[in-house]
């Protein structure tokens, strides 16, 4: 069953966001990049790591470098219950 994004930010998963900088299998001089971005545990990355495998093996464009960025947005500690509410007019 998927979890939702909240689910997985409270069980300590933040937003990875992952450039690939790829060569063209036809044009070797060339790189062209890909943008992948998931839920992920820091710092080990396995769902990246699992990505980077799964292009390695399956996609013919040879991977040149990968530049990634973790952001933790919410954690367990940060929910507070609150009891008002304020306007602004």
């Amino acid at each position: 069953m998927e979890q939702s994004e909240t689910e997985l930010m409270l069980k300590g998963y933040g937003l990875t966001t992952a450039e690939f900088f790829y060569r063209m299998p036809d044009y070797i001089h060339v790189l062209n990049t890909f943008i992948w971005q998931d839920y992920d545990l820091a710092p080990d990355h396995p769902k990246l790591f699992d990505f980077i495998d799964f292009w390695q093996r399956e996609i013919d464009g040879p991977l040149h470098s990968v530049r990634f960025t973790h952001r933790k947005m919410i954690a367990p500690g940060e929910w507070r219950n609150m009891v008002g509410e304020f306007r602004v007019n």
